[in-house]
């Protein structure tokens, strides 16, 4: 049984043997490596001038709870302003993150991922499912940065460290308060979730942090940030920079553009938090597309329950004419699960025929390459 999150990548571990690692900077054309067959958009990109438009929700209305309820069960995603997490923060990791992935390529691969591991420098770990690379690099931590900031200054490890640590303890509490108004929507309480712990607060909940760079593109049509999947989180929640890039596919309309709101931070429903709502809540499927002008920065968190935790459908959510989807599984088990599967994975732990709210398989099979 695959008991901790990093166990899932020591048990599937990710072929790196045979990506080369590109100097996005010193490139004029789009390498083949690189080159997406025109089937990977299949579906139409959407006007973002046009009505369909991701929610966005103000955490201090007092509606807040119904809106965002009614967000998970139709978008799967929407964007939340007075969150609580500071400007100068947003804008410290912001500044953390930018400083990585300006460093010489030699001096981040001194940080690179191992095969077998989570943290640290490479390239996204759903690559191995495309025959194409993304352009885009990544930097993953669970945990401690302290080892590998180390790695990529040995002298100026210190602040890095600082920021990414506060910001990770901001946003394990903004989840938490988020988890709190998706659930109450359905009339969820604190006694309804024994493992949210005796004050409602998570406080074992486990997080990860992903940092996201998409340099410009010299053939932006034919290339592919990140390719379309959905998390295999509880929830995401993502700061994106200025640039346009985050799609979500939008059912019956194609993909919708999620544009960069000042001080906004994205919240993407995931895998884990489609189970406990029985279906009910949207797990988005999203993709990040590049440009040829501007480099675009993201920074995710990505936010699930204790390792240990089994995550099944809600006991409140069902009766006899609405019975159990999914058989109960831990995040490690999903992740070992979604690594031999990918967006398939949910079909591995369904029991029952799927409700509206889940990515139709012919759906994933139309948006893969190849």
């Amino acid at each position: 049984m695959l008991s901790r999150i990093s166990d899932a990548f020591r048990a599937y571990p990710i072929d790196l043997q045979s990506i080369k690692h590109l100097d996005f900077s010193s490139l004029q054309e789009l390498p083949d490596s690189h080159a997406w067959p025109s089937s990977h958009n299949d579906y139409p990109s959407h006007d973002p001038c046009s009505a369909e438009l991701v929610p966005i929700i103000d955490l201090n209305d007092p509606n807040a709870l119904d809106l965002v309820g009614h967000a998970c069960k139709t978008w799967g995603v929407f964007q939340v302003t007075n969150h609580g997490i500071s400007k100068e923060l947003l804008g410290n990791i912001e500044s953390m993150a930018r400083s990585l992935f300006s460093l010489p390529i030699q001096q981040k691969l001194q940080a690179a991922r191992s095969p077998d591991g989570i943290s640290g420098y490479g390239v996204a770990p759903i690559s191995s499912f495309f025959p194409k690379l993304m352009w885009s690099e990544g930097f993953t931590i669970v945990g401690s940065p302290l080892k590998h900031a180390r790695l990529l200054w040995p002298q100026e490890y210190n602040k890095f460290c600082d920021v990414v640590e506060e910001y990770e303890k901001e946003l394990k509490r903004l989840a938490a308060e988020l988890m709190w108004l998706a659930l109450g929507a359905f009339g969820i309480t604190k006694e309804d979730i024994k493992w949210a712990g005796p004050r409602g607060d998570f406080r074992g909940a486990s997080g990860a942090l992903q940092l996201n760079s998409y340099p410009a593109c010299p053939d932006p049509e034919r290339a592919m940030g990140l390719a379309a999947h959905t998390d295999s989180t509880l929830l995401t929640i993502l700061y994106q920079d200025s640039t346009s890039g985050l799609q979500v596919l939008r059912e019956g309309v194609g993909w919708v553009t999620v544009p960069p709101v000042p001080g906004a931070l994205v919240i993407n429903v995931g895998d884990l938090l489609h189970i406990l709502s029985n279906g009910s809540y949207k797990n988005v499927l999203h993709r990040a597309i590049v440009n040829r002008s501007s480099h675009r920065l993201s920074i995710a968190y990505l936010y699930g329950p204790p390792s240990s935790v089994q995550i099944s459908p809600l006991s409140k959510l069902l009766d006899p004419n609405h019975p159990p989807l999914y058989r109960p599984i831990t995040w490690p088990e999903y992740l070992g699960t979604k690594a031999k599967h990918f967006n398939e994975a949910l079909s591995w732990v369904r029991l029952c025929a799927p409700l509206n709210g889940f990515v139709d398989k012919n759906d994933l099979n139309r948006v893969k390459v190849g």
